[in-house]
């Protein structure tokens, strides 16, 4: 493993300890009310927010086909794709806390666009590093 490699290793998982700390210390933030998440009917103002939803969630497939049309990671920043998926783990909690279906919803899509997105970015710097070393 290359030294960059084990500094980004390094980072996230002193990234993912702190949160895990921070949100042990928040023990008021406990979810209680899990069944109006199941709840059959929709406000308006939860129609409104997955209307809302639908374009910041997308935000990121543009980037991610293009890398898949490509079959090449240039042009790709995977960290700030990293980085969205961590927050939005964050905004799915923060969904779960106050009731919301459309935070919830978008925010758990957009953490799989991201993480797709950065793990085709690692699969195309792996393809690439192989084709340049043979």
């Amino acid at each position: 493993m290359s030294e960059d490699s084990v500094n980004g290793v390094t980072h996230r998982v002193l990234l993912l300890s702190l949160s895990v700390i921070a949100l042990y210390g928040c023990q008021d933030l406990a979810i209680r009310d899990t069944s109006s998440l199941l709840a059959p009917s929709f406000k308006q103002s939860e129609v409104l927010g997955f209307v809302a939803g639908l374009g910041t969630t997308f935000a990121a497939v543009p980037d991610l086909v293009a890398m898949l049309r490509r079959r090449s990671s240039a042009g790709i920043n995977p960290r700030m794709a990293g980085i969205m998926g961590v927050f939005q783990i964050v905004w799915i909690y923060y969904g779960l806390l106050i009731a919301s279906r459309p935070v919830i919803a978008w925010n758990t899509v957009a953490v799989l666009i991201n993480f797709l997105s950065v793990g085709a970015y690692v699969h195309f710097v792996r393809r690439e590093t192989r084709q340049a070393k043979g």
